[in-house]
C-alpha cells in the first residue's frame, strides 16, 4: 500500500459515515465506531446527531489537522462524540479511523491532533489476521489518588463489596488522555458480574470528571481481564476501551505491578459477547503508552 492520496469529499456531498470495530479482526467483536473521514461539512451539533444516531460508545470525525502538524496527507485534526457529548480522547475509535485511513491512503505513520493532545498512530499489516493493525502512542499519562468518600459511593454504585476489591491493585484515576477510576477485582466472577446504579455512577463519574471506570481482574503476570462502564456517554458499558488500557498500562508501570519495560494483553468484551484483545506495551525511558489492536470495516 503506498497511495498516499487523502480521501476528499465532493462539494456540498454529505459526509460518508463508516462503521469499523476496533481490537478484533472480527466485525463481530471488538468495539465498533462511526467514522467520518471528512467531517469539514459538519458543526458540533452535527457531529453529535450522528453519533447518536449510530449509538456506539463514540464516534470519530477528521478534519483538516493544525498547521504544521505532521505530514502531508497524513495528518489530521481528530474529534470523538459519544451519543451524549464530546470527549477528549478516544483509544477505539482512533484505532479504527487509523485502520479505515490504511486501507484508503496506506500503511504507515499518520498524526491525530486530539483535544487531548497530538496522538502518532502507526498501521502496519498484520500477519495473523491478514488485514492491519493500528498502534497509537498516548499522551503523557498519570494518576491520583482517589478520595475513600468517592471510592466508597463507587463500589456502593457498583454493589461492590469492599472486600472484593484485589489488594494489591490499589484505587487510582488514572490518566493517559482521559481520566478513568481503576478498580481491581479479586475475582474473574467479581468482574463478570456487572449490574450497577446507572444514575448514581453517573453522577460521581461527572463530579469527578471521569471517562469511564475501569474494572481489572489480574489472568497472570502480563494478562488481564477488563470491563469499562460508561454511562456518562450513554452506554451501560465500551467493549474495548484503548484509552483506559493506555491509562491502566502506566498506572500499573507506576506502582510496580508491571516492570518498566513490559507488554500486557488486556482481554475485553467477553462478557458483553464482543471478544476483542488490547496490547499494551511499556517501553523503559518512554513515559507514553503504546496501545495496539486490529479492526475491520462493519458491513453496512
Amino acid at each position: 500500500m503506498t497511495n498516499n492520496a487523502q480521501p476528499e469529499a465532493q462539494p456540498g456531498a454529505q459526509p460518508e459515515i463508516l462503521r469499523y470495530t476496533a481490537f478484533s479482526a472480527d466485525p463481530a467483536g471488538g468495539n465498533p465506531a462511526g467514522v467520518v473521514l471528512d467531517a469539514s461539512v459538519l458543526d458540533d451539533a452535527g457531529m453529535l446527531a450522528i453519533a447518536a444516531e449510530l449509538g456506539y460508545s463514540e464516534s470519530a470525525f477528521l478534519t483538516a489537522p493544525p498547521e504544521g502538524i505532521g505530514e502531508p496527507g497524513r495528518a489530521f485534526t481528530l474529534r470523538f462524540f459519544s451519543p451524549k457529548a464530546e470527549v477528549p480522547f478516544c483509544g477505539h475509535a482512533t484505532v479504527a479511523t487509523a485502520i479505515a485511513l490504511g486501507e484508503r491512503i496506506g500503511t504507515g505513520e499518520l498524526t491525530f491532533a486530539t483535544p487531548a493532545g497530538t496522538v502518532p498512530v502507526t498501521v502496519a499489516e498484520d500477519a495473523a489476521s491478514g488485514g492491519l493493525r493500528a498502534t497509537l502512542t498516548s499522551v503523557e499519562p498519570h494518576s491520583e489518588a482517589v478520595d475513600e468518600k468517592d471510592l466508597a459511593e463507587a463500589l456502593a454504585a457498583l454493589d461492590w463489596p469492599a472486600g472484593d476489591l484485589d489488594p494489591a491493585i490499589v484505587p487510582r484515576i488514572a490518566f493517559a488522555g482521559a481520566r478513568h477510576l481503576v478498580l481491581g477485582a479479586a475475582t474473574r466472577e467479581r468482574l463478570a458480574d456487572l449490574s450497577y446504579d446507572f444514575d448514581r455512577l453517573t453522577a460521581l463519574m461527572h463530579r469527578l470528571d471521569l471517562t469511564t471506570v475501569q474494572l481489572v481482574w489480574r489472568a497472570s503476570e502480563s494478562v488481564f481481564h477488563v470491563r469499562d462502564p460508561f454511562p456518562v456517554g450513554g452506554v451501560v458499558e465500551d467493549p474495548a476501551t484503548g484509552a483506559a488500557a493506555a491509562a491502566f498500562g502506566a498506572y500499573a508501570r507506576e506502582l510496580g505491578l508491571v516492570a518498566d519495560e513490559s507488554e500486557l494483553t488486556l482481554h475485553q468484551g467477553e462478557d458483553l459477547g464482543r471478544p476483542g484483545v488490547l496490547t499494551v506495551t511499556l517501553r523503559a525511558g518512554d513515559t507514553r503508552v503504546r496501545v495496539s489492536g486490529t479492526g475491520a470495516r462493519i458491513p453496512s
